[in-house]
C-alpha cells in the first residue's frame, strides 16, 4: 500500500505573512482542528523576532498549551532561536537556507556561505541535544532575483548539509516557478547521488503546478510533502510568490490515486473553514 506523509505548515508558514494576527488561543484551536482531521506532523510556529514577524509572537506560550510536542516542529533562524527551542522542549527544529546570495540576504541578511557556517554549528548542537533537524533548501529551482538556479550547485549545497548531519532535507520551490520535468530530474539526481538521504518537498502553487510537481516527486520516489490549509502562505521576500499548495488539494489528489494519507477530507475542510474565520480570508483550494 502506498503511503504519503503530510507535514502541515499552516500554523507557521501560512500565518506569518497575513494581515490578521491570530491569538495563541486561535492558533491552538487551528492546530487541534488539523489534528482532529488526522494530520500527524505540524509546523506550529517559529522563534524569530516578534518585531519582524508579529504573527509568531508567544510561540513559547503556544507550546506550553499544546503539551506533547513529539510531532511538532518549530522554525529557528539562528543559534539564539535554537536556545529558545531547547528551553521549550522542542523535538524538531526547521532551518532555512536560500541557495542564492540575493535571496538569502533578503531573508536573513547573510550570504549562503555565512548561513552554511551557522548551520554547521546548529546541526552539531541538535545532534548533541537529541533534537531532530531539517533544512529547507529554498529557491531550489528559481530565484526571484537571480533566475534559474543551477541544479549541480543545489546538489553540492545539499551534500554539505548532509555532511553537517542535517536529519532531513526539504526541497522548496519557493516562488512556484518549477515544472514537473525539472522537478523530477533534480530529485532523481539527488536520490541517485545521496542514497540514504531523508528528503521531502515543499511546493507553492503560483502557476497552478503544485499538484503536478507533487506527482513528479512521487514518480521520483518522494513520500513526504509540506502543504498548508487553504493554500495560505507566501514568502514576504519573494516577489510574485503565492500561497503554499493547499493541504485539501494534496489529500484529495492522493486519495483519487489510492494513496493513503490518514487524513479525513471532510474534517480537513472544517479546518479550512476555521482558518478562514480566524484569518478573515475566504480560503479555498483548487480542487474542493
Amino acid at each position: 500500500m502506498d503511503i504519503v506523509s503530510i507535514n502541515e505548515v499552516g500554523p507557521r508558514d501560512g500565518l506569518q505573512n497575513i494581515k490578521n494576527i491570530l491569538s495563541v488561543d486561535e492558533r491552538l484551536k487551528l492546530i487541534r482542528s488539523l489534528e482532529e482531521a488526522g494530520i500527524k506532523l505540524i509546523e506550529i510556529g517559529s522563534f524569530v523576532s516578534h518585531k519582524a514577524v508579529p504573527a509568531m509572537s508567544d510561540t513559547d506560550e503556544l507550546i506550553s498549551q499544546l503539551g506533547n510536542i513529539e510531532n511538532y516542529s518549530v522554525l529557528i533562524p539562528n543559534e539564539k532561536g535554537l536556545d529558545k527551542a531547547k528551553n521549550n522542549g522542542v523535538k524538531e527544529i526547521c532551518t532555512v537556507l536560500c541557495v542564492t546570495d540575493s535571496m538569502n540576504k533578503k531573508n536573513i541578511n547573510q550570504t549562503v556561505k555565512e548561513t552554511l557556517r551557522d548551520l554547521k554549528k546548529i546541526f552539531l548542537e541538535t545532534k548533541d541535544s537529541g533534537i531532530r533537524s531539517k533544512c529547507y533548501v529554498s529557491v531550489a529551482f528559481y530565484c526571484p532575483y537571480e533566475g534559474k538556479v543551477d541544479s549541480c550547485y543545489v546538489e553540492d549545497v545539499i551534500g554539505l548539509l548532509l555532511d553537517y548531519k542535517a536529519d532531513e532535507i526539504v526541497i522548496a520551490d519557493t516562488i512556484g516557478a518549477a515544472n514537473p520535468r525539472e522537478v523530477k530530474k533534480l530529485l532523481s539526481s539527488i536520490i541517485n547521488n545521496y542514497k540514504d538521504i531523508n528528503m521531502s518537498c515543499h511546493f507553492h502553487d503560483t502557476r497552478a503546478l503544485g499538484l503536478a510537481n507533487v506527482y513528479a516527486s512521487l514518480d521520483a520516489g518522494i513520500k513526504k510533502f509540506d502543504s498548508c490549509i487553504g493554500g495560505l502562505g507566501g514568502c514576504p521576500f519573494a516577489p510574485n510568490s503565492s500561497g503554499n499548495l493547499a493541504t485539501e488539494d494534496l489529500v484529495s489528489m492522493l486519495e483519487m490515486m489510492n494513496i493513503t494519507t490518514g487524513v479525513n477530507l471532510d474534517k480537513l475542510i472544517s479546518s479550512r473553514e476555521l482558518a478562514s474565520e480566524f484569518t478573515h480570508m475566504s480560503l479555498k483550494g483548487r480542487m474542493i
